[in-house]
């Protein structure tokens, strides 16, 4: 079995549960966006994408990192995840324009509901978020949800 089945087979022991499943549907994009958002904050030399707007070296750095992490498990989801990521570095910088010096409010208020309901959800659900395992499962997560995406539309990852 290839090691991305292996970890989404042990991710998904612990998202069975149907409320469960829906908060994270809801909840692990959110949250991997508003980290996006965080990193965005670090001041750092830009540079500018005609339809993106503009990105941070370090942001760049880290979706590159967060792309090799997948490309070790699969060339498709990698380059999905790379055009995902950079489609929510576009959100990340009208966040960015439209709230200026509070953005980081948008992001952390993002950020709190979003695990507050994730942990509801591992309560209703009664095991543990993986992540508490093993903290990989923090990227893997979006790709899980990515995974039933590219399943119900007949795409092999």
């Amino acid at each position: 079995m290839r090691k991305i089945d292996l970890l989404f087979a042990e991710y998904a022991e612990s998202h069975r549960n149907a409320t469960n499943k829906l908060i994270h549907w809801i909840c692990v994009p959110l949250i991997f966006w508003t980290i996006l958002g965080f990193i965005s904050l670090i001041p750092a030399p830009q540079i500018g994408f005609r339809y993106i707007g503009t990105v941070s070296y370090v942001s760049i750095a880290v979706i590159i990192l967060v792309s090799v992490f997948y490309l070790r498990l699969s060339v498709l989801i990698a380059t999905l995840m790379f055009f995902i990521m950079i489609l929510m570095e576009s959100f990340v910088y009208g966040i960015n324009i439209r709230f200026k010096e509070n953005s980081w409010l948008i992001y952390l208020s993002v950020f709190i509901i979003t695990w507050i309901l994730q942990f509801i959800g591992h309560k209703i659900e009664g095991k543990k978020p993986s992540f508490l395992k093993d903290l990989q499962f923090l990227l893997v997560g979006p790709i899980w949800l990515l995974s039933f995406i590219m399943k119900k539309t007949g795409i092999r990852y």
